[in-house]
């Protein structure tokens, strides 16, 4: 019992270590989003506010981004062990070498539309922990096995128990930080993938040194020491990723009140608790948004799972020796990593992303063009830069968009499932467009890469822009106040992105 107000914690407030502010007569609840700087200046608040984000991004920001890159290293390492024998040692065909990549993409797009519900209701401290351990044992067993029907079957689990990872962490952290904060953020989570198409050429370069080691090949040990390093980073989350911040342990009470405050003042319903119901489920199938969304984001990560998973080969048929070519794929990534995160921060301080979607992706056509017509080394070594510094931005920022344009906790995070699960069922595509034969220009895959960035990428940039433009005119006018006639504050704050108040980010 709080021997100030005579209260007794209820088992609710017991569990998320969060003791309802009572007034000492009649012991009756206080607003539990408060202003706890009530009384101070601006500039004060400012200055806690600064502090408070500090924080958040000291606990979380980082972490997640180690999670990411092991994520984005186990799934196209596969390019890398490609390299030192893979295909020769399981007596594989082209073909069969592409269906591996494949079927990937069929069971990890297929679990992505559930995973945000699951995350939600078994908790980001119990779901990422738990997954990252059954795809790391998947991993391991990837350099166990000793013909294509066990890589089959390696890849279909490793796609169904990554699933919940990049879809989840963009859900998670839009559920702390403001719109306006929330694209720098998912930028920098991002760039892990960048990065780690440079540690993995680099890693894998030193790991294939292995080969002899246990009668294992080099390839084999890429995915068993990484699949145990996954593990091992799996057990540490559980104590290093954080829950939603109502219940996130390394908040104070005052400051949990903080983040809670910022984000209702940001029109965010992540400072509720909401329940799930299948309204919310029913809302983003009903929205145009999610369907010309999941069009922008396969325009993206086609190109982008073309670009990882074949790298290294490009640059082998281009001249160059395995290990070469294995450490060539480096420099493309470092620089789209520093694109990402520049992107990243101007996007927030404009808030015009699908500007910067257009940029972008004009910058990866002239790259990919340059793949296809380029007569030298030289000049499609480079379209490699700029095929990488324009794919990989688009991604975080798409992802960001998407987000700030869908309210609702549940609702943005079914609507982000099946954004990404959308684009990475497009990984089918991608893990078949670049054929042997059709070594060393690849022409018809470059061809495809090109179509998808000028028709998904840029088109569904420009259409988007274009729509959400003139919905917010009309908002501004007030020609959707119809839509709130009748209805209480509670019905009007359930519409969610749909409140005529609600003036989406272009």
């Amino acid at each position: 019992m709080d021997s100030d107000s005579g209260h007794t914690p209820s088992d609710d407030e017991k569990r998320t270590g969060v003791v309802r502010e009572y007034d000492t007569v009649g012991a009756r609840e206080l607003n539990p989003l408060s202003d706890p700087d009530a009384g101070l200046s601006e500039e004060e608040k400012a200055r806690i506010d600064r502090a408070l984000l500090w924080k958040l991004d000291l606990r979380l920001i980082p972490w997640l981004c180690l999670l990411y890159l092991i994520s984005f290293l186990d799934r196209t390492n596969i390019g890398n062990a490609k390299l030192d024998g893979l295909s020769t040692s399981l007596h594989m065909t082209p073909g069969q070498y592409n269906a591996a990549l494949t079927i990937f993409f069929v069971s990890y797009a297929l679990a992505e539309p559930i995973t945000n519900i699951l995350l939600k209701r078994l908790r980001p401290s119990v779901f990422l922990p738990i997954i990252m351990l059954l795809w790391g044992l998947t991993m391991t067993t990837m350099g166990l096995v000793h013909n294509w029907s066990g890589l089959m079957t390696a890849r279909f689990f490793l796609g169904l128990t990554e699933a919940g990872l990049f879809p989840g962490i963009n859900y998670y952290l839009s559920c702390w930080y403001k719109r306006s904060e929330f694209g720098i953020r998912a930028a920098i989570f991002f760039s892990a993938a960048a990065v780690s198409g440079s540690f993995g050429g680099l890693l894998a370069a030193a790991i294939t040194n292995m080969s002899g080691v246990g009668n294992k090949k080099g390839w084999a040990w890429i995915f068993i020491l990484e699949g145990l390093a996954t593990m091992v980073v799996g057990l540490a989350s559980f104590w290093m990723v954080y829950d939603f911040p109502d219940e996130a342990k390394f908040l104070s009470d005052v400051d949990r009140q903080r983040v809670l405050r910022r984000l209702k003042a940001d029109q965010q319903s992540s400072a509720e608790h909401e329940e799930f119901k299948m309204s919310y489920f029913w809302a983003s199938i009903k929205d145009w948004k999610t369907y010309l969304s999941a069009v922008i984001y396969m325009g993206c990560a086609s190109p982008l799972y073309a670009f990882s998973l074949f790298l290294p080969t490009i640059v082998n048929d281009m001249g160059y020796k395995a290990t070469r070519a294995q450490l060539l794929s480096v420099p493309p990534y470092a620089v789209a990593a520093v694109m990402t995160i520049s992107i990243g921060f101007y996007a927030d301080r404009t808030r015009q992303r699908g500007i910067c979607n257009m940029a972008m992706s004009i910058l990866s056509i002239i790259g990919f063009a340059m793949l296809l017509g380029g007569s030298s080394p030289g000049v499609r070594y480079t379209g490699t830069f700029l095929g990488a510094m324009g794919i990989y931005p688009c991604i975080s920022n798409t992802i960001t968009w998407v987000s700030n344009n869908t309210e609702g906790v549940y609702k943005r995070g079914v609507t982000l499932g099946f954004v990404i699960g959308w684009g990475n069922l497009n990984g089918v595509v991608s893990s078949n467009i670049y054929r042997t034969k059709d070594s060393p220009k690849y022409k018809p895959g470059h061809g495809v890469v090109l179509a998808y960035l000028i028709l998904f990428l840029l088109g569904g940039s420009v259409l988007q822009y274009i729509l959400l433009r003139a919905e917010n005119a009309k908002r501004l006018a007030g020609k959707r106040e119809v839509w709130v006639e009748g209805k209480s504050p509670k019905e009007i704050d359930a519409l969610g992105d749909k409140q005529p108040g609600f003036i989406y980010t272009l």
